[in-house]
């Protein structure tokens, strides 16, 4: 009944994507629970816990509408950056990247003479061997050159960091201070903090193209999945998009040519710029 009361609760203001990732939070939190023996019996959550269905997460899906940035808003938001958010978005649409992949990016990953970034993907630790636009390459090394120096001497090698020095995606220590006269702070949690996401915002507030549910910088990812698709060869855009590919195939496959992720990436340029020279327009 608690966890009935409880779920009612939650549907009450959550979306129902929402509603699921947080009750598989509850209950990975009460299973880690019975697994450490911190309580005796696994917990009996009743059949009114259970996560929103399928249907219903398509049903929200399709009211939301594409997550998607057209090629005229994508222009617009380049055309209106400042050059450090020019080319973290000029990122996400050539590699795939995402808010972490981008406060994480260390300088010594990106080898400007080549044009390729080497760089694990920070969720999945999937290799990632990425080709870069001219555009991209150009906008980067502006981005670099304004670089604040870094807070903390550990961020020194970032790409990216905030006009304080710090990383763009961090998660800060939020500490409480004991009501006893000369008792300690303790740790009480941690604030996930990205700085990206709220910078990105206002920028597509400015633009006034924030008004589809769910648009932010995050999108940048399907962007890139669902035009590099297009490039017939979901295999490449599985690599450059950091994805774990779990089929025997993906234990067997040992590498993919430059080649086939050079035209992946063609695929999209072309798309964006609307240049047609192929595979070759990718290379510095």
């Amino acid at each position: 009944d608690d966890f009935e009361e409880f779920r009612a609760s939650l549907a009450n203001r959550l979306a129902v994507s929402s509603l699921k990732n947080e009750i598989n939070r509850v209950r990975v939190l009460l299973k880690f629970a019975h697994d450490q023996r911190l309580i005796k019996e696994t917990v009996a959550y009743g059949q009114s816990f259970n996560r929103p269905s399928a249907k219903a997460l398509r049903r929200e899906r399709n009211a939301a509408g594409p997550k998607l940035f057209s090629r005229d808003e994508l222009l617009m938001i380049l055309d209106a950056a400042d050059p450090v958010m020019k080319s973290m978005v000029l990122l996400g649409a050539n590699a795939g990247f995402g808010n972490t992949d981008i406060a994480s990016l260390p300088r010594s990953a990106v080898n400007f003479e080549s044009g390729w970034i080497d760089f694990p993907r920070p969720k999945t630790e999937n290799p990632r061997h990425v080709p870069l636009w001219p555009e991209t390459i150009a906008a980067l090394r502006e981005a670099i050159s304004k670089r604040p120096s870094p807070k903390n001497e550990a961020d020194a090698n970032l790409c990216f960091l905030t006009r304080q020095g710090r990383p763009w995606v961090r998660v800060k220590p939020r500490t409480k201070t004991g009501e006893t006269e000369g008792e300690d702070d303790e740790p009480e949690t941690a604030i996930p903090i990205d700085a990206l996401s709220q910078r990105f915002s206002k920028l597509l507030k400015r633009l006034g193209i924030n008004g589809r549910r769910g648009l932010g910088f995050y999108t940048l990812r399907h962007v890139f999945e669902t035009i590099a698709g297009e490039s017939k060869d979901q295999v490449a855009v599985n690599a450059i998009m950091g994805h774990v590919d779990s089929s025997m195939a993906g234990v067997y496959r040992e590498r993919i040519s430059d080649e086939r992720l050079r035209a992946v990436v063609s695929t999209v340029h072309g798309w964006l710029f609307g240049g047609e020279d192929g595979p070759s327009s990718v290379t510095p």
